[in-house]
């Protein structure tokens, strides 16, 4: 497991490191700075999968779980870039869509779902020159959540969306960086499948990756009693096109239910 640095300089496991400085529960508020007290919106559940509720949307929250060792985790290279959800993120994630079919739900992780956007079918993620071929490491699903339980490319996840269609409203990843007008696969930053939105973030850095990384970033606004929600592109340089608001990416994405504001 690889070891990140802490203020003292001291190494600590990935794990550790997250629950600690992220600390997306907090239970960390001496390093973290989390006070649980002041949050508007509460969390509930663990660092590995938490949710909240904003109105009549409830957010779910996975952890990727890269952090042990090969063929899942990190090992010595840094970082493998195949995505990875605990068998209990799984289950949770599962329960939570059940409890919540009358609510707007948005489910968010590192990476996307096999063959919903850009580039995240089998080797597109590595041969494509999107990230780096570990052989070790689940190179083949280097772009979307690999992983489930300890199994690769079961296919779990994807047959859940086709047997529950619509399961849920968004789901919100990243981790491929590229230019907003990419379409590697087939497939743009924003998709419709299983009747459930896909969009692909990205990122906001400009170096981190092999292949054309834009920083850009994504505003969801929603509209009380609308079941509609825009979302807009903002590229935060002018190496690819004008700084500011990118038109081309605009796209209005049909809900599950009317949007309800916090009472």
């Amino acid at each position: 497991m690889i070891g990140n640095h802490d203020a003292s300089g001291k190494d600590e496991p990935t794990q550790w490191w997250f629950k600690k400085w992220i600390d997306p529960t907090g239970e960390s508020t001496e390093h973290s700075g989390i006070d649980n007290s002041k949050r508007k919106y509460p969390t509930d559940g663990t660092w590995e999968h938490y949710s909240f509720e904003v109105g009549n949307v409830t957010f779910l929250m996975m952890a990727d779980r890269n952090d042990g060792g090969p063929p899942i985790g990190r090992g010595e290279f840094g970082g493998y870039p195949a995505g990875a959800i605990s068998e209990e993120t799984f289950d949770w994630w599962k329960q939570k869509l059940e409890e919540n079919r009358d609510r707007i739900v948005i489910s968010c992780h590192h990476h996307m779902i096999k063959e919903t956007t850009v580039a995240s079918g089998l080797n597109e993620g590595c041969d494509e020159g999107y990230h780096g071929r570990m052989p070790d490491g689940g190179a083949p699903g280097s772009s979307f959540i690999y992983w489930v339980g300890g199994e690769k490319d079961s296919g779990r996840i994807e047959q859940y969306f086709a047997d529950n269609e619509p399961a849920l409203d968004l789901w919100l990843g990243a981790h491929t960086h590229t230019h907003p007008d990419d379409t590697t696969g087939g497939r743009t930053h924003v998709e419709t499948k299983w009747g459930a939105n896909f969009v692909n973030v990205s990122a906001i850095t400009r170096y981190h990756g092999k292949r054309n990384s834009i920083p850009m970033s994504r505003l969801f606004t929603f509209t009380e009693g609308s079941d509609e929600v825009k979302v807009q592109c903002y590229l935060h340089t002018d190496q690819y096109a004008d700084q500011g608001w990118y038109e081309p990416s605009e796209r209005i994405l049909k809900l599950r239910h009317p949007f309800e504001g916090p009472k």
